[in-house]
């Protein structure tokens, strides 16, 4: 195997981590908004609080995001 295709092979890699580490994160994203944006409607005197808790779910979410990054990263310069 030459370097090119190992070089090119890390680089396929990195981006299906990346492609199939960011769906996830956005779909759960997308959820947590739609049900909040429903609880606020329903209940609009709860505004605050749902507004809080959906924005400390959507950073939990995100975080399988963030790891995805960076084993992509990892891939490109430490493999």
């Amino acid at each position: 195997m030459g370097p090119e295709l190992v070089q090119a092979l890390k680089y396929l890699a990195a981006g299906l981590c990346m492609g199939i580490g960011a769906i996830g994160p956005a779909i759960g994203e997308g959820h947590i908004g739609a049900s909040a944006l429903e609880g606020m409607a329903r209940q609009p005197e709860m505004v605050n609080t749902l507004l809080r808790n959906m924005i400390i779910a959507d950073a939990i979410a995100e975080t399988t995001g963030i790891y995805s990054l960076l084993i992509a990263i990892m891939i490109l310069f430490v493999v």
